[in-house]
């Protein structure tokens, strides 16, 4: 099979999976505007931006030769759920003849998840698959892991713009990474890399911390969220995300005895704002946005697809979150339509304000 995938954040973990597997990768390109472009122009126009920008990223991988479509699914109310059926007819509409593989939690449909899972194993041995499994993994947590060290020198950097380069040696060295070994070496360079950022000492009272809420999407594609973690990294703040994709492998994959996820803790501090669950990550939001007060994080920043629906009811929620835990959210409304200077113009005036903020008492949502 000649696969292919969505690009949220990086692509590497779904790649190093089907590569190990035997399957012949086409590399999603990284979304463009005309990515975005395709996906609005075939897209119900109702529907969220995320699967836009997929739909868009699916058309520009099976003109490079893609044959099968590899992604996970949604589950709850939110419409994401429905994506790849939706987006399979209307490939299927344009004359497209990609299959489209979409993985749901096993805890939903488990012998449907071992039927989709035998479907990718092709020739491989289970060995093979468990191995496979195994370093992709491994592969996400070091990801994961030196990607939140970024996110906190880049604030600081001396040379601007060293971060973001050494983040994509980074990247390559542990998607060129196929074997235990390679990927110890790899992560082991990866660390020494990020040591070797120059940086400044800034005392502990001026430090600025953000947190990024919202929908899983947007929130890790930089490509159509205006880049915001550079951005607030730019303007001096540490930045960490509600949604990472080890994480996330560990809420949805792992059965919680072994993973003991983080997530389950969150919850828990969101189900105050949001006691059921109404799809997409609202009530995970809600908790991490207690959970970055809790850690003395100065300001939230939300992304929202506009029309996502579990994003509109937690966007409604946030000015009372705001005022409660004295904290200031930022809400950013994200399509095809977006005005790029408008918002982050809105950004650092956020910014600025925070700054303010350390020598007051109280501040109100902004919208």
């Amino acid at each position: 099979m000649k696969v292919s995938f969505p690009y949220m954040g990086t692509p590497i973990g779904y790649k190093k999976l089907l590569t190990l597997l035997g399957h012949q990768i086409i590399d999603p390109p990284k979304p463009t505007q005309r990515t975005i472009d395709l996906g609005a122009k075939y897209s119900p126009e109702f529907a969220c931006f995320p699967m836009k920008v997929l739909l868009g990223t699916y058309i520009e991988a099976i003109e490079m030769g893609a044959d099968t479509l590899v992604s996970s699914g949604g589950h709850g109310p939110c419409r994401a759920g429905f994506y790849g059926e939706v987006q399979e007819k209307i490939l299927r509409s344009l004359g497209y003849q990609a299959e489209v593989i979409i993985f749901d939690s096993f805890k939903q449909d488990f012998w449907g998840f071992v039927k989709k899972v035998k479907k990718i194993k092709g020739k491989s041995s289970w060995r093979d698959v468990w191995h496979a499994l195994k370093l992709s993994y491994r592969t996400l947590k070091i990801l994961d892991s030196l990607e939140k060290q970024i996110q906190t020198v880049r604030a600081y950097e001396v040379n601007k713009g060293q971060s973001n380069m050494t983040w994509e040696r980074i990247e390559k060295m542990l998607d060129q990474a196929l074997t235990e070994e390679e990927l110890t070496r790899a992560a082991k360079a990866g660390q020494q890399m990020i040591d070797a950022i120059e940086i400044y000492q800034v005392p502990e009272k001026q430090k600025v911390r953000i947190g990024i809420v919202g929908e899983i999407y947007v929130v890790m594609e930089s490509s159509v969220n205006m880049r915001v973690e550079q951005k607030l990294g730019d303007l001096g703040c540490e930045v960490r995300r509600a949604h990472y994709l080890s994480e996330w492998v560990d809420y949805n994959l792992i059965p919680h005895r072994f993973s003991k996820p983080h997530e389950l803790e969150i919850i828990r501090k969101g189900e105050k704002y949001i006691e059921l669950c109404i799809g997409g990550h609202a009530r995970e939001n809600m908790g991490y946005v207690v959970d970055y007060k809790e850690q003395g994080f100065d300001g939230i920043v939300h992304l929202m697809p506009f029309g996502c629906l579990p994003e509109l009811i937690s966007q409604s929620i946030l000015p009372k979150m705001a005022k409660e835990l004295d904290i200031p959210i930022l809400t950013l409304s994200l399509d095809e339509q977006t005005g790029r200077a408008n918002n982050l113009t809105r950004l650092e005036a956020f910014v600025d304000l925070i700054r303010a903020k350390k020598n007051s008492t109280k501040f109100k949502h902004v919208s």
